[in-house]
């Protein structure tokens, strides 16, 4: 277990939910809350990976998996869907070239922290 690389990981969740929990509010920033609500999942999925010396490769898919392995295996909320769902929204909002799922942002931004709450307790023990 490397519970110190999983704390460094976490912090680093833990900063984009920062940015997160400012930009749902109205006006809504899709901008932030897509792509930094996007990076703070995939950095809490590795974080707890890294707990359990997981390998989880540098992709979205494979974070999505581990997500899904998250869930199944520890009991944390079920991520996979609102990380892929989130990549398509960053993109859209990033590039224009496609319609931005239908997400209600306060929904989004409630489920992250939930999330990176969840794996704080699982690196944490609690």
């Amino acid at each position: 277990m490397s519970k110190t690389e999983a704390r460094r990981l976490l912090g680093i969740a833990r900063g984009h939910l920062d940015r997160v929990l400012t930009a749902w509010d109205t006006p809504t920033d899709w901008s932030d809350l897509t792509i930094y609500g996007f990076y703070c999942l995939e950095a809490a999925v590795v974080a707890a990976g890294k707990q359990f010396d997981w390998e989880i490769r540098k992709t979205h898919a494979d974070k999505a998996d581990a997500a899904q392995r998250l869930h199944d295996q520890h009991g944390v909320p079920d991520v996979s869907q609102l990380l892929v769902a989130l990549n398509e929204a960053r993109k859209a909002t990033a590039y224009g070239d496609a319609q931005r799922p239908d997400l209600d942002p306060e929904e989004v931004a409630s489920e992250i922290e939930e999330f990176v709450d969840s794996i704080e307790r699982l690196i944490e023990g609690r």
